[in-house]
């Protein structure tokens, strides 16, 4: 029997077997859209009510395009756990979301976690001097 599929309209998917003890995972996809928000902190609430766990752990990395209302999904997520007495954390977000995130100042508040983000992030440079340092030939250097 297969899952049902989620619908664009659903940020809130399965929950995913923790990483670690006394966690939770709630995967998030999406866009999000502001009218959903109230019903995933109520989702988070009941999960976290009805687990008892300390963690809940937001998996945004099937997230479409993250922007200021994904910022506020987060920042109320970690609110409703607060409130609860527990803690929320991020995993496999986007470069984007994190600068999105420290550009809030929600680093310290939603902490994001490494996860696997697969793929090449772009191409690997040459190394390049630092400014203000010039090489000189060593006459003494018979290479050079």
């Amino acid at each position: 029997m297969a899952a049902p599929e989620q619908s664009p309209e659903t940020p809130a998917g399965a929950l995913r077997p923790p990483p670690e003890p006394g966690a939770i995972v709630l995967v998030i996809g999406g866009p999000i859209a502001r009218a959903n928000v109230p019903g995933l902190c109520a989702r988070a609430r009941a999960l976290l009510e009805g687990s008892g766990a300390g963690l809940i752990i937001c998996d945004v990395g099937p997230l479409v395009d993250a922007d200021a209302v994904t910022v506020d999904a987060l920042a109320r997520l970690a609110l409703t756990a607060r409130r609860l007495g527990r803690q929320a954390r991020v995993r496999r977000a986007s470069c984007e979301l994190r600068e999105l995130l420290a550009l809030v100042g929600l680093c310290e508040v939603l902490p994001v976690r490494a996860g696997l983000r697969l793929g090449p992030r772009g191409q690997a440079e040459e190394r390049e001097q630092a400014r203000g340092v010039e090489e000189r030939v060593d006459p003494d250097d018979p290479a050079g």
